[in-house]
């Protein structure tokens, strides 16, 4: 019986790689003689290439997709000429706020490449902080939904009146950073990280990385340049403070790095975006198909999944420039849509397909994705407009500088219990209706709004403040112009830079 399972399963591993192949490009098939050879030198071998552990790293992107396609026939290809093949570890990225259109990609890009009963394949996703086995089937817990829920309304709070697509970009590559470095020591480990990012990217990841830890103290002995593993291990720990900071508790004071005798080699990096890639839009679009991947126009502006819901913020956007600019809510959209189209264009993007990502954005479609963003909000982190836009006034920093401003325009039956909400806020006794009208309206527990009480806008700190400078990033990782402020002048900065 096993033999007879055994070889069921090696032909449908052949008609996989078969159909796979029909959707490659002719350049891909052409590359992928070379991904194969570039494989098993790093195994040592070909005789070696079965005890190769290779780790990829999942974003969810349309990129990263296909990559995983490539290197899932050159698997297939191995172990058809050969007694065995390589193990390959998928760390899969997976939150809450991630859309539906999203979700269903991952699925069925896994389904399409046969990838949930193979042994030599293992899924993981990090579900609050704790890495488990992919499963379709499974939503996130509610201690992930509560997580990201209390990142995202603590980013607005501490934002001030910055845009709010400035809060979402560092803190998406630190959480892809924590998945790796997990997924990196589940096991055993892996023996190389293969990564699918052109090279323009990985040297702005890694001068971005390398920036954050020197701003932190936390560049260790080994250069992270020369191991991949020593640059996650670094990036975690810069997670783990950037959350502390986010919350209002202050780190501990980095320790000196001192050398630690490990003698461990360096982690190997293979690089493979010079053979998965065909710039031939039409082959892109028919290995899509084959995987069941689906444009996701709640996407087009970061296709990182570690990046917050683009529908999201340009609702928050459109609620800003409606409830504090008192203008329209159309207009909040359409700077938003400026700023991706911006984006766009410096990546390149065909114009055809920059008029396609827009049409959903039309003035007569407004109102449905109002509606939409204000579903999504309520479904993954069960927000309603109302706490949004609560965010947005920022009411509660600064000792409640905003707060009858917030009031005035949005709560007015309110304003008769400002002394007892400062109270509250304060930790002072106060009537149990007016806590739980802030617990509702804002969408956190009453400790984190006391201590977003005692706290200043991110706008109001120095340039040298790690949590400015890790929030004002774009997707891409470049400087965003973001006004910072300290007790002597307020003045235009490239956030991140020392001057």
């Amino acid at each position: 019986m096993g033999n007879i399972h055994d070889q069921a399963m090696q032909y449908i591993y052949q008609q996989v790689l078969q159909r796979l192949l029909e959707h490659l490009s002719q350049a891909q098939k052409a590359s992928l003689q070379l991904l194969i050879q570039r494989l098993i030198v790093t195994a040592g071998g070909s005789e070696r290439i079965r005890d190769l552990r290779l780790m990829f790293v999942l974003d969810a992107s349309q990129s990263s997709a296909q990559a995983l396609a490539c290197v899932r026939a050159a698997q297939l290809s191995i172990a058809a000429r050969s007694p065995g093949t390589f193990q390959l570890r998928i760390a899969t990225a997976w939150q809450a706020g991630m859309s539906a259109t999203t979700l269903a990609n991952i699925e069925s890009t896994f389904s399409r490449l046969f990838m949930h009963d193979d042994p030599r394949i293992d899924l993981l996703v990090l579900d609050a902080g704790q890495l488990m086995p992919y499963e379709h089937r499974r939503a996130p817990s509610a201690e992930q939904r509560q997580a990201e829920r209390q990142e995202l309304l603590l980013c607005g709070h501490l934002a001030g009146d910055a845009p709010h697509w400035v809060n979402f970009a560092s803190h998406g590559y630190l959480h892809l950073a924590e998945l790796a470095l997990q997924a990196l020591r589940w096991k055993g480990g892996v023996d190389a990280i293969i990564s699918a990012e052109c090279l323009v990217d990985r040297r702005r990841y890694l001068a971005w990385s390398r920036r954050s830890l020197r701003n932190a103290d936390l560049l260790g002995v080994r250069p992270i340049h020369s191991c991949a593993a020593s640059l996650l291990e670094g990036l975690s720990e810069l997670h783990t403070r950037y959350l502390n900071l986010l919350h209002g508790q202050e780190p501990p004071a980095p320790q000196p790095v001192t050398p630690d005798n490990d003698f461990r080699p360096a982690l190997r990096f293979i690089s493979i975006d010079d053979l998965v890639f065909d710039g031939d839009a039409s082959h892109g679009e028919r290995l899509n198909r084959f995987l069941g991947y689906r444009f996701d126009e709640q996407a087009f502006s970061c296709e990182r999944s570690g990046a917050a819901n683009p529908l999201l913020l340009a609702h928050l956007q459109g609620l800003r420039a409606e409830f504090i600019d008192n203008t329209r809510y159309r207009d909040g959209i359409d700077a938003y849509l400026q700023h991706v189209r911006c984006s766009l264009q410096r990546k390149g993007v065909p114009t055809a397909v920059q008029t396609r990502l827009f049409t959903a954005w039309q003035p007569s479609a407004l109102e449905q994705r109002r509606v939409e963003a204000n579903d999504f909000a309520s479904r993954a982190y069960g927000l309603s407009e109302a706490q949004l836009v609560c965010q947005l006034f920022s009411p509660f920093m600064g000792r409640g500088l905003q707060l009858e401003a917030f009031l005035r325009r949005c709560h007015p039956g309110m304003l008769v219990a400002v002394p007892y909400l400062h109270k509250a806020l304060r930790g002072q006794p106060a009537p149990e209706p007016v806590v739980q009208w802030l617990v509702d309206i804002s969408g956190l527990p009453l400790p984190m709004l006391q201590s977003l009480y005692s706290r200043r806008p991110l706008n109001q700190r120095s340039v040298d403040c790690l949590l400015t400078s890790l929030q004002a990033r774009g997707a891409d990782l470049r400087h965003l112009q973001v006004r910072v402020a300290d007790s002597r002048f307020l003045q235009d900065v490239q956030v991140g830079v020392r001057r």
